[in-house]
């Protein structure tokens, strides 16, 4: 039963800690060993030999193998999603190496090009694989930050809620336009057949929304109000205050879309150019061991 229990509590403790700070920053002190190892002996092999260690030497192949290597295995990341397990090896485990182990590589690769760069596939392998941590970097203060700021915008409401509230918007804004002489009442369609709530990614991650034809149904309720009277005056002051309550309720579910394609936008980038990398990697090392 205690074994049990403790078993229980390492889970609780392990749900509530994020993958960078997994395991004691266990990676995280792990790939600056490395890095510190890689360091320490490149500087004693160039003192050593009195000759830069670059691609060429045993201490470059070595270093170019450990980076082929770590970039095959970070590359297994979206395989290892598809799996489920605890402990040692849990999908958090494997997302902090993945994150920590990836920045290694900045130095392991740097010291195995030996400093030395050109046109070639070698140095393109290379600036892919800077893409891909770059990339990688940014996913990484996504999923830190963004998920928080998704809580904020959608407080105690799912996003079915808030397509519910803008429908049910609409529906009062029908309701509403009864009254209405024909020409306002096309204030009313426009703001009902016009308006888009998302939209394409493109759209979502920069929140395009100047042309929102519910903001435009607005702005046409004013000056019609000016010359309105009775009844139909009544009728537009309550489509008025609909479209402003609908256009809060389509900020705020612009805003979480947003926030999503914020979170999709950098794997438009990472995974490409983590395939393009792995391209360019096998090709560096095929042209090595061909004609070098």
């Amino acid at each position: 039963m205690a074994g049990a229990h403790g078993q229980t509590q390492r889970r609780k403790t392990s749900t509530h800690e994020s993958f960078l700070r997994h395991g004691g920053f266990l990676f995280a002190r792990l790939s600056l060993a490395l890095c510190a190892g890689a360091i320490a002996v490149y500087a004693y092999a160039a003192f050593h030999d009195r000759l830069p260690q670059g691609g060429g030497t045993t201490l470059g192949y070595t270093l170019g193998a450990l980076g082929a290597i770590l970039i095959v295995w970070l590359a297994l990341l979206g395989v290892r999603k598809r799996a489920v397990s605890d402990g040692h090896y849990s999908l958090k485990a494997w997302v902090s190496a993945h994150v920590y182990l990836g920045l290694s590589l900045i130095v392991i690769a740097t010291l195995h090009t030996g400093f030395k760069f050109g046109l070639n596939v070698h140095t393109l392998a290379y600036g892919l694989m800077l893409l891909v941590i770059a990339s990688g970097a940014v996913g990484v203060w996504a999923y830190a930050t963004l998920p928080r700021a998704l809580s904020n915008n959608r407080g105690d409401t799912t996003r079915k809620q808030m397509l519910g509230e803008i429908h049910d918007l609409d529906e009062q804004l029908l309701e509403a336009a009864q009254p209405l002489s024909r020409p306002n009442a096309e204030i009313v369609r426009l703001s009902l057949e016009g308006t888009d709530i998302g939209g394409g990614f493109w759209r979502r991650l920069f929140g395009a929304y100047g042309d929102c034809a519910n903001d435009h149904a607005i702005a046409l309720v004013g000056p019609a109000l000016q010359v309105a009277s009775g009844r139909e005056a009544t009728a537009l002051r309550k489509v008025d205050q609909l479209l402003r309550d609908k256009a809060k309720a389509l900020g705020k579910a612009r805003r979480q879309m947003h926030i999503t394609a914020l979170l999709e936008a950098w794997l438009f980038v990472h995974v490409p150019a983590t395939f393009a990398l792995l391209a360019a990697l096998l090709v560096h090392i095929v042209s090595v061991f061909l004609y070098w």
